[in-house]
């Protein structure tokens, strides 16, 4: 696609700063979740809550109003079609980017968000420090995943990477490696040393990917990733 390369590039130059203002909207059922959230991001001097939802009807709402530059959301708060929640508020504000945290540690659960379009994934025991550095990184256009979450990840990379040599033919295995460490949540700085490659390179084959997958950004490539990695993953 045309946009990949530039999406690509945008990308690689690997945001090593902070945003200099991260706003957030806050969507839980639970006040006392919110208010802790709330306490805990204050404390950051770029990071600001610009409103709070306790139901799905607000929090979509809230989100189409202010444009954050993260949606923090509970999947329980989205009820039944998770997925079809998810994309119902990327459609009114596409530049916001979903961060799920819960207390729901379900694989299909996190696949069913992540397809639709959640960059990131969350569990409630997660520490301060970890829901703060995810909040930054998907304002940053990262993709961030909790570490029991990813795990699960690794394990669908170990058992399907047979199954994506048939199912992206046109990728080579370079191209595949980079593809799983990008669903992994890893920046290109760190899928760079950790496949002993330069940045640059990781660069052009993360745009190669995307123009071979026809996706625009890392979050469709990943849900392209995840609806392949299975046949028995929820649409909605």
């Amino acid at each position: 696609m045309s946009g990949a390369g530039v999406d690509a590039e945008r990308e690689d130059a690997d945001k090593t700063f902070e945003p200099e203002m991260v706003t957030v909207v806050l969507a839980d059922e639970q006040p006392v979740v919110r208010n802790g959230l709330r306490a805990m991001l204050s404390r950051s001097r770029n990071v600001t809550v610009a409103a709070e939802a306790a139901t799905a009807h607000d929090a979509l709402r809230l989100a189409v109003l202010h444009r954050p530059d993260v949606l923090v959301v509970d999947i329980e708060l989205l009820g039944l079609g998770v997925g079809a929640r998810i994309r119902e508020v990327l459609r009114g504000t596409p530049s916001t980017a979903v961060l799920v945290f819960t207390a729901v540690d379900d694989e299909e659960t996190m696949v069913s968000a992540m397809r639709a379009g959640a960059r990131g994934y969350l569990l409630k025991h997660s520490s301060d420090d970890g829901v703060l550095l995810a909040v930054r990184g998907l304002a940053m256009g990262e993709a961030v995943l909790g570490p029991s979450v990813a795990d699960r990840i690794v394990n669908r990379i170990d058992n399907c990477q047979e199954r994506h040599g048939v199912l992206f033919p046109d990728l080579t295995t370079r191209e595949r490696e980079v593809l799983e460490l990008m669903v992994l949540g890893m920046r290109n700085g760190t899928i760079a040393a950790n496949l002993r490659l330069s940045p640059k390179t990781v660069a052009n084959h993360v745009s190669r990917i995307f123009g071979k997958l026809q996706v625009a950004d890392r979050a469709e490539a990943i849900g392209l990733w995840l609806g392949s990695s299975g046949s028995a993953v929820p649409t909605g």
